[in-house]
């Protein structure tokens, strides 16, 4: 028999798919693992249970959550449900102000910020701005496009046939149009068209041929005339899909009716769409035309401007963006999702996208070498772990890409392009998670939890979910506040002890001895499961395996739960000596714990350990040195 020694110091691969298991010449094999379940990968390697997540409030439905970030130092969470945002500061509800997006309307929503002012656009519905003004009043109100002498220069496109013409009964006062074809619906009442050049208010519908208007520019004639157009944004045509800043410009791109257009603002004068007669500062506006549908999907600012169509991806270049200068050209043929708004995200310079496929994030990436934009996908190795994304959002601080799946649960990618590390995990919560948001250096969910939605927050000193912790002056046995969780079996731990199971009756629990100090919230396993020993090094194919023994580099572990091939055993990790008395938690450990095991497996796609523990201490692996005897 040989003896092998195998280490295994860094899990920068992540979970990766079963389809593994017969590629061991892969880099990915040594470093990744069968299964990462609610743990967090170091960019150094290692893994830690994942972070707990503390009960912040009871939202009033489904929704989505919002970061607004007005300066460094002050954010704010948006949570959008039913026609409805609340506004929290501090993990506090600071206001509450009705919305115009239904429930079923929320998914489509797409937004940008830029200093204390929020834009929101849905293709069915006008567009909105949320603004936070002096003392911290919150505003919601419609888009106003820049009007000079009652004429609104917002954009304008002829929705119908070139030949259709448009007859004016006069030129000035009160008037009725007349189309050589049916354009008109009751919608288009308050709305503007311009003819010539010129611009009028249909002020009543009286036909699908003839609208009454009234002239806010005096007309050139009264002959029939093909030269007209009607404003791009209306109840009948729709609104618009998405908006960016880039260049000093408000960009809109898309809309419900015109899927692929541009339009660029005036320079400096965001709500401005002038065409003027197309200087350098004037407002841009151009459809993208291909051999495929380019339905735009996401318009995002770097270094050019991206757009993300349901085709395609695309760069728009210009420097600056002028009239003149501006080009747009193809870069990559994903497309991205089409159901919903997943924002796109700048992560080390690289732009996220989720692809139209929902089973891939592909990384957007400039190089120059090639003067081009690639399209790498990120989860190649584990798409099993991205399966329908509906929202993501990026915690720059722990290196963490969030990603919500479309069953409720989540996954995490930990990202550092300049070490090559690109691992996923997947988490689960006894509940279904519906969206993420990073304000500042805090995640927020939002979840369903047996049909409550609960706002809840992670917490690096928390290790259980929608959990609360407290603390009191004299030890106590009855622990309220509790009724997000009302008729749950939940955990406690107390002063460090973890106790049974206890039911949560009148929003509280009622504990057999005091404590001063509790957590109390829901359990979740964290598991690691490694991939099988490598096959390609000198254990080789078809040969059993035993392994003989584990060097397990621990830190700031509190509790260990292994499995070696004869089911789940807690480990000891620390000897306590005859003459010590410990009244209080056990310390944390760090440094080598050493396993032996017995047993031969013979099934070459199994792995010989597994880490699983519900309990909610702390835990963290660093590394895994195995001592293999292998049979000849």
């Amino acid at each position: 028999m040989t003896l092998i020694t195998e280490v295994k110091t860094t899990f920068t691969a992540g979970e990766v798919s079963r389809a593994l298991l017969g590629r061991g010449d892969l880099r990915a094999y040594d470093n990744g693992a069968l299964a990462l379940r609610n743990v967090f990968i170091n960019p150094t390697g290692g893994v830690r249970r994942r972070f707990g997540l503390g009960f912040v409030d009871t939202a009033p439905g489904n929704g989505k959550i919002i970061a607004f970030e007005f300066n460094t130092e002050q954010t704010a969470l948006l949570l959008l449900t039913h026609e409805r945002i609340d506004i929290y500061t501090g993990g506090l509800l600071a206001a509450t102000i009705a919305a115009p997006w239904e429930e079923s309307q929320i998914a489509q929503l797409a937004w940008i910020q830029s200093a204390d002012t929020l834009l929101l656009v849905h293709p069915d519905v006008p567009p909105r701005k949320l603004t936070r003004g002096t003392g911290g009043t919150w505003t919601l109100s419609n888009w106003s496009f820049f009007t000079e002498n009652n004429v609104t220069h917002q954009p304008y496109y002829k929705f119908a046939e070139s030949e259709v013409t448009l007859t004016p009964s006069a030129t000035t006062g009160a008037i009725t149009l007349t189309s050589s074809a049916s354009v008109f619906e009751a919608g288009h009442e308050n709305t503007r068209l311009r003819v010539g050049g010129k611009e009028v208010l249909i002020t009543d519908f009286d036909s699908p041929t003839v609208v009454s208007a009234t002239v806010i520019e005096t007309l050139a004639g009264t002959s029939a005339t093909i030269d007209w157009a009607e404003q791009a944004f209306s109840p009948v045509r729709g609104y618009p899909v998405t908006v960016a800043f880039h260049q000093d410009r408000l960009v809109i791109g898309g809309s419900r009716d015109l899927p692929n257009r541009l339009w660029f603002s005036k320079s400096g004068d965001l709500f401005n769409f002038d065409l003027g007669t197309g200087l350098d500062d004037e407002a841009i506006e151009f459809a993208i035309l291909s051999d495929q549908v380019n339905a735009i999907r996401g318009v995002f600012s770097s270094r050019h401007l991206q757009v993300f169509t349901s085709g395609a991806e695309w760069m728009v270049t210009g420097d600056p963006l002028t009239p003149g200068a501006v080009q747009i050209r193809r870069q990559t043929r994903t497309g991205s999702v089409i159901n919903r708004y997943i924002p796109p995200l700048n992560v080390d310079g690289a732009t996220l996208y989720v692809a139209r496929s929902r089973s891939e994030i592909h990384e957007f990436l400039y190089t120059d070498l090639e003067q081009a934009y690639t399209s790498t996908d990120l989860a190649l190795l584990s798409r099993h772990v991205i399966e329908n994304p509906v929202d993501q959002d990026y915690d720059q601080r722990n290196r963490l890409l969030f990603v919500v799946r479309e069953d409720g649960k989540f996954a995490t990618l930990t990202v550092f392009r300049a070490e090559a590390v690109s691992a996923w995990t997947l988490h689960e919560t006894d509940g279904l998670v519906k969206s993420v948001a990073v304000v500042g250096d805090e995640v927020y969910m939002l979840i369903n939890r047996a049909g409550d939605y609960l706002l809840e927050l992670f917490d690096s000193n928390l290790h259980l979910d929608s959990a609360l912790a407290g603390e009191a002056g004299s030890p106590a046995t009855v622990w309220s506040g509790l009724d997000h969780l009302e008729g749950r079996t939940v955990s406690v731990k107390a002063d460090g002890a973890l106790l049974p199971g206890h039911l949560v009756t009148g929003g509280a629990v009622t504990l057999s001895e005091p404590a001063s100090a509790v957590e109390i919230g829901l359990p979740y396993t964290h598991i690691i499961e490694p991939l099988p020993p490598n096959e390609t090094t000198a254990v080789g194919p078809g040969r059993k395996v035993r392994l003989v023994r584990g060097l397990f580099r621990l830190k700031d572990t509190a509790s260990l739960r292994l499995d070696t091939g004869r089911g789940l055993k807690d480990i000891t990790l620390r000897q306590i000596g005859e003459d010590e008395i410990l009244d209080g938690p056990a310390p944390l450990v760090s440094g080598d714990i050493a396993v032996r095991a017995l047993g031969w497996q013979k099934d070459g796609t199994k792995p010989l350990w597994r880490i699983e523990q519900s309990a909610p201490l702390p835990f963290e692996l660093l590394s895994v040195t195995t001592e293999l005897k292998v049979n000849e």
